[in-house]
């Protein structure tokens, strides 16, 4: 698995040093930023697998959320984070391979990474995001509704073929067309909030 491209430190490092990051809005998604505004429990431990830039951490970073981890497999989106919150703890900034994450979350926040990745290892995302996550945990964010293509990274997917991941480990609270996309996006991304389930 680890082979993919997908997954290569020097293939996604090398997209940040060639400024080819289409996926970068620049700033934190408005999707998320709305569900963000509506989280109460500062203590919540968060994860953002797959990161980036990370606008997403540094907006709870500076909202009073001060328990957000960021993982990615390429140090240099760490990097710029961390260049842009000097004070952004250096243990919660995780160079690493999702899959081998370890930790409890109670919330993990998908934005622009599960696309990123092999058709073949989303199945393994469903599951490794469950275990990860704490008791009642939440993955929640965005996920791309259009098919796929050949100009991968994979990119998109339906809400059907996603239900079939999910279902398994997850209650689907929330699986739905995103409203408040920006307009590059609208009609092309899901808003989900799914719950780990009770075994």
């Amino acid at each position: 698995m680890t082979s993919n491209r997908s997954f290569s430190n020097e293939f996604w490092s090398q997209r940040y040093e060639q400024n080819k990051t289409g996926w970068d809005l620049g700033e934190i998604s408005r999707p998320l930023k709305a569900y963000i505004n509506q989280l109460e429990d500062e203590e919540l431990k968060i994860l953002i697998p797959g990161a980036g830039n990370a606008y997403e951490a540094e907006y709870l970073f500076k909202q009073g959320f001060k328990n957000v981890y960021v993982a990615d497999i390429s140090n240099k989106p760490l990097q710029n984070l961390k260049s842009r919150l000097p004070n952004f703890p250096e243990d919660q900034l995780l160079h690493i391979n999702f899959f081998e994450i370890e930790d409890q979350f109670d919330l993990i926040l998908e934005q622009t990474f599960f696309c990123a990745l092999p058709v073949n290892s989303r199945k393994d995302y469903a599951k490794k995001t469950a275990e990860i996550l704490k008791k009642d945990g939440v993955l929640s964010g965005l996920l791309f509704s259009f098919p796929l293509t050949e100009n991968g990274p994979p990119f998109g997917g339906s809400k059907q073929e996603y239900l079939t991941y999910f279902s398994p480990y997850f209650e689907i609270e929330i699986l739905e067309d995103c409203y408040n996309s920006i307009k590059p996006r609208q009609g092309n991304e899901l808003f989900l909030k799914f719950r780990k389930k009770r075994i």
